[in-house]
């Protein structure tokens, strides 16, 4: 990913339904959700929502299929992946390995 491509990245996200939206994906699994249920599941109007989700997906955080008249989100974990090693391809002068707490997922509540 290049630094155009994580500003597009960062300015889809910043906003708090499109993040909603996002983060219910990603909870979701590669398996994702019509748009009817995002919307459903996010209390969003349908026509509201559908604009949110093209900024997504022309970001490159969403990936959208169509199965019949109905289309189908999902996160596209490649392109977030993608963003976080920009953001983290400088730290410690490059070497990842002397920064550990970076690599170190969360624990669970």
């Amino acid at each position: 990913m290049d630094q155009a491509g994580a500003i597009d990245a960062f300015a889809a996200l910043a906003q708090p339904t499109r993040l909603d939206a996002f983060r219910l994906l990603v909870r979701v699994g590669p398996e994702g959700l019509p748009a009817l249920e995002i919307s459903r599941q996010l209390g969003t109007k349908p026509s509201t929502l559908s604009g949110h989700l093209s900024i997504l997906k022309r970001a490159g955080v969403l990936t959208a299929t169509r199965y019949q008249r109905e289309i189908h989100y999902s996160a596209n974990l490649g392109s977030v992946n993608a963003l976080v090693q920009f953001l983290i391809a400088d730290c410690c002068g490059g070497r990842l390995e002397n920064c550990p707490e970076i690599i170190t997922l969360p624990k669970s509540a």
